[in-house]
């Protein structure tokens, strides 16, 4: 179902939901959301471009693997979960936070770093799901 309506929507569309997929990454500090949320509205964005505008234009349009997004991600959430132990002598996954507030961020912690390792997980692993069902197809 290669519509133009459904093209020119999906283009439209994808910036606004990776927009909207940082923005429950950073709520979700305090709030309902984060990372796990986030990862999944930013590979719905993707899929809904692969749909409307076929697999190779989203492969290209994303450039790497997203199978690579996997060990990242997963790495920074352990180094921030390790981060408090080699820092400051604190126990496994203790929240540290910077002591002044950030703009648009406001509180920068280790929460932040585990979310964007979470997100980035999600991603990679959703997007290679959903990838390599549609080539198998």
């Amino acid at each position: 179902m290669k519509t133009i309506i459904l093209r020119t929507a999906s283009n439209y569309m994808l910036p606004l939901l990776l927009v909207f997929s940082v923005f429950i990454l950073l709520r979700g500090h305090y709030l309902p959301g984060g990372g796990f949320v986030g990862g999944l509205i930013a590979s719905i964005a993707f899929v809904l471009h692969a749909f409307a505008n076929g697999l190779g234009n989203t492969k290209n349009l994303i450039r790497i693997h997203p199978g690579f997004l996997m060990p990242v991600g997963l790495g920074l959430s352990f180094l921030s979960g390790l981060s408090p132990m080699l820092g400051v002598g604190k126990p496994f996954m203790t929240g540290i936070w910077y002591p002044e507030k950030i703009a648009v961020i406001g509180g920068l912690g280790s929460a932040l770093f585990f979310d964007v390792g979470v997100y980035l997980v999600v991603v990679g692993v959703t997007l290679t799901i959903i990838f390599t069902i549609s080539e198998s197809t």
